[in-house]
């Protein structure tokens, strides 16, 4: 379990800024912070330093490059132990852009994007049930994201 880090009201100004637009100039954080341009670079080289900050990243819109369909697939292992084996599978197939190990219902949870519902199905049929460890699947296609955000700096 990964520590909680205390954060100042700085610290939280700062972060609410850089997560609504990664591009803002550090010298505007900074004017809008009230403190130096050097104060709002060490104050951010040390949150990424603490893993508070993973990075930040161009987000392609997957539709403008020909992606248009998005689906969740919901897969059930032969045996929990494989998990490790099958997500290292699972991260050679390009479309597949998350993964992760859940509660409930399937061992692992993963969000496909490919550019029509006839890719899905080969990228299924072909790659994903391919693979050993796979006893079965189980594919939600998405029609809209009707959003998707950072959460809330408090």
């Amino acid at each position: 379990m990964e520590s909680h880090f205390q954060i100042d009201s700085l610290d939280k100004k700062i972060l609410s800024m850089i997560t609504k637009n990664a591009r803002v100039p550090f010298l505007e954080v900074a004017r809008e912070c009230k403190v130096s341009g050097a104060a709002i670079h060490q104050r951010i080289q040390r949150l990424m330093n603490m893993g508070v900050i993973k990075g930040s990243e161009f987000i392609i819109n997957p539709a403008k490059i020909g992606y248009h369909t998005c689906a969740f697939i919901g897969i059930f292992l032969k045996k929990a132990s494989l998990f490790d084996k099958v997500a290292k599978m699972l991260e050679e197939i390009p479309e597949v852009v998350e993964c992760h190990y859940t509660t409930g219902e399937y061992a692992m949870f993963v969000k496909i994007f490919a550019k029509s519902n006839e890719h899905l199905k080969r990228i299924l049929h072909d790659k994903l049930q391919n693979i050993p460890g796979i006893a079965s699947t189980e594919t939600i296609i998405s029609l809209d994201e009707s959003f998707k955000r950072q959460l809330p700096i408090e």
